[in-house]
């Protein structure tokens, strides 16, 4: 028999044949009570297939009528009637859905799918009585339910089945959404819980049961999916976004709303009915039969839904279950109870309260209606936001799972990623927040957004730590793309933080427990001229604490935002990386077997140490430099941050230069405009002062805006890193050999390379130190007047501008080398087997600070402790240092080699004031306190 259009027959593998492709559903034989009037009937059939008549009337169950138009009442006597059949009086319908009818026809426009479904019913289905079946309960889908049946010519469903079995007065049921909760399953699967409870609707059991008790009885079942709303498209307006249909439950209020905005577009799908008969007729148990039928249904209208709004990804609602029921959190609720010595429900109560406090709860009304309020914020802020390389991306993802890991410079990154992903056609990520950000209101914004929330640390909280795990592993293995920030917090000094891999751990060890579908890491770069947060850095650079997110700071902030202009922002996509190949690199006896939770593989380490490292240099690789970044290398090189404007162009020139002939990598872009727009342009947005002056106007920065341009200079100070070292080697030295450029770079590069995230081997530094000369020399800056032993360099005598250019090129790195000097001073000072790698990052701290208050005053990054924590596990990595039996730090006279070689670098008064003010270890406990103070 043929099938209905565009509709698929529910899979019931062994119900009756006849029954799984039919057509459509025939029209009921009903029964009238006295106060109502007799119900649609099919046509007139064998009498003694007739169903009595429960109310004792005269009606004829064999007479039908024709539908009644819900808006004129005019009946039409072809819709709903196979062409040559009979003629089908009217019926009445119950008073109160008259009422409620015409109360709501002016706000519904009702789409039947198949078309027409009366029309497609073969004769021999004729006669036997339907019951449709909903997905959900609710009096709006009754009212539409019976408006689309009188449309599509077939049995209302607000009259009963004959003989009543569902005991409803009516001709529809919906399925329960009663589920067994995990809590349940766990303690079934304890032993601590009844294995059974129902899961099924009532109604149905009930009219499965009257089969049962009445051979010739045999109704059709027919499920029914409506949609009030469906997904909309980019022209649909704000509140039908956010009132569409979605596969959220909803409240009666949010379904008025939804009807009120949406009901002209509420589509009504029928599907192919089911034999009751042939179903009871299988002789499976009664409680196993309406079981099978409720899941079969349910899978049917996922199904539906999936195709009709799209998947599923409210992840709050489908992922909290499926990670309470994985065997790692039972275990370790398990061991939770156990250890608190509580009930294992007072245990899964909190892992419950963890899983929620985590989860997303992706809306796509809520992201649409956030694309809608976005796009005028961002046009009014911003100058424009430019998008590179997202074409590579669209190549490579097909088949990945895609994890986004993008540099952490702003609040505002996550919202603009998303916002860019989902403008351009690509599903937003779930995004890894920090629980500071779940504040009320904007907490459920971003949650509804795609943002999950992560507590900063989660040492002692093995159920915590287990919950989070296993979360993300459900993400892996569901396909959804994933966003987070390696680093862990925003940087608040425009550099890339040592990345922490507890994210990347967590996706790396999901990926090997289920490797089903491969995971590739997407690296962004993300480039601002102007941050929103650059007051709060700047209080935070100077000493002060971070300040706690709060509602009323974000409200009171929005007035300023929005006057303000922020300049333009640019998303680079860097060069992806597939964990596979990592993997092949770092793990190659993992022969891609299943690894379960409790193995704890040799390789996963170095693995996970060596992915967090390449997704930090693949992000400096695909760096921008835009005007500001220009501005901030030329003009935080001088004393006083000022410089006359034919310098200035001067300068911004060279830099253009270097990145032109010196490419740092094929995803590096640079401003395409010319120097006197990029100078008008750091005007435009009150980054530069002007100070007319009869011999040439002057340029400058000054105060507060002098520490934020720094963050802007180290955003890109690792792309003229071998540019720098060349000028820093002639700071204090007018000439030097090139073998002698290049050794000296060879020692000291694995540290910058730690630093500044910089890609290239040893030799590969090496070749581009000899491409840097090149340029160097022909732009007049540097001079080759000996071809001896690889030639000498040197450089003009006296206060040439070639001279005063290469010490600006050279000044963005010569604090770095000044900082090394610190370390190594303090440790020789203090003898080996004296201070601990704490101690020594506290007094490296306290010199810092006290030669920015004897010279000039440095970059606020200058006395990071991070820094100087990083260069002291370089050192212990190159084994210049290394613990004693009593943790203490012990080096030998290689130490002090290194240490001679920086005379090439730093002045002698520099140096002599280092080994000066460097604290010895008589004063550790002093010194240590005063820094924790300062840091």
């Amino acid at each position: 028999m043929p099938a209905m259009p565009n509709q698929t027959p529910l899979p019931f593998p062994d119900a009756d044949k006849d029954a799984t492709t039919a057509a459509s559903p025939a029209r009921e034989d009903a029964a009238t009570t006295p106060s109502v009037p007799p119900p649609d009937a099919e046509a007139p059939r064998e009498p003694e297939a007739a169903e009595p008549s429960t109310s004792g009337s005269g009606a004829d169950p064999a007479q039908t009528e024709l539908p009644i138009d819900a808006a004129s009442h005019v009946r039409d006597d072809d819709r709903g009637r196979r062409p040559g059949g009979p003629r089908r009086p009217s019926v009445r319908r119950p008073w109160w859905a008259k009422l409620l009818g015409r109360i709501m026809a002016p706000w519904v426009q009702v789409t039947v799918e198949p078309r027409n479904p009366a029309a497609e019913i073969p004769e021999e289905w004729s006669g036997r009585p339907v019951c449709y079946v909903l997905e959900d309960y609710g009096l709006s889908n009754a009212l539409i339910l019976e408006r689309a049946c009188r449309e599509a010519g077939l049995p209302s469903p607000l009259q009963p089945l004959p003989g009543d079995p569902l005991k409803r007065k009516r001709a529809y049921l919906a399925l329960s959404r009663r589920n067994v909760n995990t809590l349940t399953q766990l303690q079934q699967s304890l032993g601590t819980a009844p294995p059974s409870r129902k899961t099924h609707s009532g109604s149905l059991a009930h009219l499965l049961d009257a089969h049962r008790a009445d051979p010739s009885m045999d109704v059709q079942l027919v499920p029914v999916s409506i949609f009030v709303g469906r997904a909309p498209d980019k022209n649909s307006g704000w509140f039908s976004v956010l009132f569409s249909e979605n596969w959220t439950l909803v409240g009666r209020f949010r379904r008025l709303l939804a009807i009120a905005l949406n009901g002209r577009d509420t589509l009504v799908r029928f599907a192919p009915p089911v034999s009751l008969r042939a179903i009871v007729d299988e002789g499976l148990p009664p409680e196993r039969t309406v079981r099978k039928l409720s899941r079969v249904l349910r899978a049917h209208f996922r199904r539906i839904r999936a195709a009709v709004i799209g998947p599923d990804l409210s992840t709050r609602r489908l992922l909290v279950d499926q990670v309470l029921a994985s065997p790692t959190v039972k275990d370790a609720i398990a061991d939770q109870a156990a250890r608190d010595k509580s009930s294992l429900a007072d245990a899964w109560k909190k892992a419950h309260g963890f899983a929620y406090e985590i989860a997303a709860d992706y809306s796509h009304p809520v992201v649409r209606s956030a694309s809608f309020l976005l796009t005028p914020v961002w046009n009014r802020i911003y100058r424009g936001v430019l998008v590179h390389h997202l074409d590579k991306l669209k190549d490579d993802a097909p088949g990945f799972e895609v994890v986004y890991v993008p540099c952490h410079r702003s609040h505002m990154d996550y919202l603009l990623l998303s916002y860019l992903l989902y403008t351009r056609g690509i599903v937003p990520p779930h995004i890894v927040a920090g629980i500071n950000l779940n504040l009320p209101v904007v907490g459920t914004l971003l949650r509804k957004g795609g943002a999950f929330f992560i507590r900063r640390s989660i040492r002692g909280s093995a159920l915590y730590s287990a919950v989070l795990s296993e979360y993300v592993a459900q993400l892996v293995a569901g396909g959804y793309s994933i966003e987070y920030f390696v680093e862990g917090g925003r940087s608040r000094t425009g550099r890339l933080l040592p990345p922490k891999g507890g994210m990347v751990a967590m996706t790396v060890r999901a990926f090997v427990r289920q490797p089903t579908r491969p995971v590739l890491f997407q690296p962004i770069y993300i480039g601002y001229e102007k941050l929103m947060e650059g007051n709060s850095y700047l209080d935070e650079l100077s000493g002060k604490p971070k300040e706690k997110e709060s509602i009323w700071q974000l409200l009171m902030g929005i007035p300023k935002v929005l006057r303000s202009n922020y300049g333009q922002v640019v998303v680079n996509f860097g060069e992806p990386i597939r964990l596979g190949d990592v993997l092949a690199e770092h793990a190659p006896d993992w022969d891609g077997a299943p690894v379960s939770d409790e193995e704890k593989p040799a390789w996963l380490s170095d693995t996970v140490d060596a992915l967090a490292q390449r997704i930090q240099v693949n992000v400096n690789r695909a760096a921008d430099v835009n005007p500001i970044n220009l501005l901030a290398l030329a003009l935080l090189s001088t004393p006083k941050h000022a410089m006359g404007e034919g310098d200035l162009r001067a300068q911004i020139q060279l830099s253009k230069t270097l990145l032109a002939e010196l490419p740092y990598s094929d995803r590096v872009t640079v401003t395409p405009h010319p120097v006197e727009e990029i100078i008008a342009h750091g005007e435009e947005i009150n980054v530069l002062t002007r100070t007319k002056h009869p011999l040439g106007d002057v340029l400058g920065v000054s105060g507060d805006n002098a520490v934020l341009l720094s963050y802007f200079r180290n955003n890109v100070l690792h792309l003229f890193t071998a540019a720098s070292w060349i000028a820093c080697c002639f700071q204090n030295n007018r000439r030097m050999s090139i073998n002698g450029v290049q050794r000296l770079g060879r020692s000291v590069y694995p540290f910058l390379q730690a630093e500044l995230f910089l890609p290239w081997t040893e030799e590969q530094f090496a070749e581009r130190l000899n491409r840097t000369i090149d340029v160097f020399i022909r732009e007049g800056l540097l001079e080759k007047i000996s071809d001896d032993e690889g030639g000498i360099l040197a450089r003009n005598s006296g206060q040439s501008d070639e001279v005063f250019r290469l010490r600006a090129i050279g000044h963005s790195l010569q604090q770095a080398f000044e900082r090394y000097y610190i370390a190594i001073s303090v440790l020789v000072k203090n003898g080996p087997g004296t201070l601990t790698a704490a101690e020594l990052e506290s007094l490296c701290q306290l010199a810092a600070q006290r030669l920015s208050l004897l010279y000039a005053p440095a970059a606020p990054e200058f006395f990071d402790k991070t820094l100087f924590r990083g260069f002291i596990q370089k050192l212990r990595e190159m084994r210049l240092v290394w613990p004693d039996e009593n943790s203490k730090l012990a080096f030998d006279s290689r130490l002090d080699t290194w240490a001679k070689d920086a005379k090439f670098i730093l002045g002698r008064e520099l140096r002599h004031t280092i080994e000066k003010i460097s604290p010895e270890s008589a004063k550790p406990a002093a010194a240590v306190e005063v820094g924790g103070g300062a840091a």
